[in-house]
């Protein structure tokens, strides 16, 4: 589960890594992804989610996670923007890597 003091700083601009639990056969490991925050939704309701975006070997790969998922081992906010204009940053998409973080105002 994800603390009340982390959930806070999850907001679009953030750069964070989850380290999410996964099964592989009878064992289990833990996995780290890290990206921006895109998208948060439906604040604190059982359904919220938010959306990470990170770029892999030159390929845009995003994962949205459901915030009371138990797959969920720990969310570390690596940096947050000052201020971002937009709630939901789906132009990230479009734009390079150094576009993007001259946007948010976040340094890498």
């Amino acid at each position: 589960m994800i603390t009340e003091e982390i959930l806070k700083q999850i907001k679009s601009g953030a750069m964070v890594r989850v380290w999410e639990k996964i099964k592989e056969g009878d064992k289990e490991r833990t996995s780290a992804f890290k990206g921006v925050v895109i998208a948060r939704k439906h604040g604190k309701e059982t359904g919220a989610t938010f959306t990470v975006r990170a770029e892999m070997s030159g390929i845009g790969v995003e994962k949205i996670y459901p915030i009371n998922s138990p797959l969920i081992d720990k969310v570390e906010v690596l940096s947050s923007p000052k201020k971002v204009h937009r709630a939901k940053l789906y132009f990230l998409r479009k734009v390079s890597k150094k576009v993007s973080r001259r946007k948010i105002g976040v340094a890498v």
